[in-house]
């Protein structure tokens, strides 16, 4: 979805438009959600609801860095203090949610619904984001489908990046996943019952939002600094450690551990995602700035995020459950945190990229 509702943008309809229209769907669908009574149905509702949902993620950095470069501004140094307004606006909805005990209530998707109409509204009001491939003569059956944005992988160097930003995704799934789930479980071992990482699990995993907003207002620095390659190994580094700290935490002596996994997510999933982005805006042509986004959205979130889930889903299964439901969570974790490790030898090895400060200049003017 999120490269389809590229190609919308790039060649019909503006983004922040198509933005708007794709959250107010997504608020009509959420609406409906906790009337569904069958988990058949809510699967096809959930879907329909994600369907609406995932392409946002790109649109809306399609629409903030074209704001920014009509203004003339430096998108590497302006946008992270934008952005980490959008994970204080995450840290918000986890809080109120777990403080109103809407964890396991259908309440949750209310107030999910209320944003999302929210936003959808708003959106029609930020800067004009109009299709720049509209009337263009196609001189490629890529260009015909409206799928230009794929011609990226055939420069060797971005379809590298494009693999290793796919099992990244896989690694952020793997959190989003099971790490609720993990606190959740000390529940039901006597020791840990009534703690408060077992009580408000959802502010325990706050902590990595707003560790989050530090390490956004960080990416200037490294980013220009240190170039892509440096600052997606740093990532990869941090997942390893996110995966380990987990796997020796718990909610009582080994709290810390639970705490700095978090604090450690902030650069595990921004110098990944957000860096990215910034990369790909910067090797993209502005003419397909929407599919190009939707593209490294899709290896992400899509592509990797499936992979990540079913996979990890089946080794879960297969190795790290017991007879009687008990998951072995150290191992999960530890087996988590060695496929961090070797995607980030791998990356170290085959991405080939020299970093030019000035070149990330071209990433201001459209």
């Amino acid at each position: 979805m999120p490269s389809l509702m590229g190609v919308i943008a790039d060649k019909w309809l503006n983004a922040e438009k198509l933005y708007g229209l794709l959250h107010i769907g997504g608020a009509i669908v959420l609406f409906i959600v906790p009337t569904i009574d069958n988990p058949g149905t809510l699967f096809w509702v959930m879907l329909l609801n994600m369907m609406c949902y995932m392409p946002t993620l790109s649109l809306a950095i399609t629409v903030a860095y074209n704001a920014l470069k009509t203004d003339g501004a430096d998108v590497v140094l302006v946008f992270p203090p934008i952005r980490v307004w959008g994970t204080v606006g995450f840290i918000a909805a986890m809080w109120m949610v777990s403080l109103l005990h809407l964890e396991t209530s259908g309440g949750q998707f209310y107030v999910a619904s209320a944003a999302s109409l929210l936003l959808g509204l708003y959106a029609f009001t930020l800067p004009a984001c109009p299709p720049r491939l509209r009337g263009q003569v196609h001189t490629s059956w890529l260009d015909t489908l409206g799928l230009t944005s794929f011609a990226l992988l055939k420069n060797s160097k971005m379809a590298v990046f494009f693999v290793f930003a796919m099992l990244l995704g896989a690694a952020l799934q793997l959190t989003n996943a099971y790490g609720d789930t993990f606190l959740h479980d000390f529940a039901n071992v006597e020791a840990y019952k009534g703690m408060i990482a077992v009580r408000y699990p959802a502010i325990i995993m706050s902590i990595s939002q707003v560790s989050e907003t530090l390490f956004i207002l960080a990416i200037p620095f490294f980013f220009k600094r240190f170039g892509i390659k440096t600052v997606m190994l740093i990532s990869m580094i941090a997942w390893v450690l996110r995966f380990g700290l987990f796997a020796y935490g718990n909610p009582g002596n080994g709290l810390w551990m639970i705490v700095m996994s978090c604090i450690v997510y902030g650069m595990a999933f921004d110098f990944f995602n957000i860096s990215g982005s910034l990369f790909v805006e910067g090797q993209s042509d502005p003419s397909i700035r929407a599919s190009a986004q939707g593209l490294f959205m899709l290896m992400t979130n899509g592509i990797g995020a499936i992979l990540g889930s079913s996979i990890s889903g089946w080794i879960i299964d297969l190795w790290f459950t017991a007879a009687d439901g008990a998951k072995d969570w150290r191992g999960i974790w530890l087996t988590f945190a060695g496929y961090a490790l070797v995607v980030a030898v791998l990356f170290a090895i085959l991405f080939r990229h020299r970093h030019e400060p000035e070149a990330l200049n071209g990433i201001r003017h459209s």
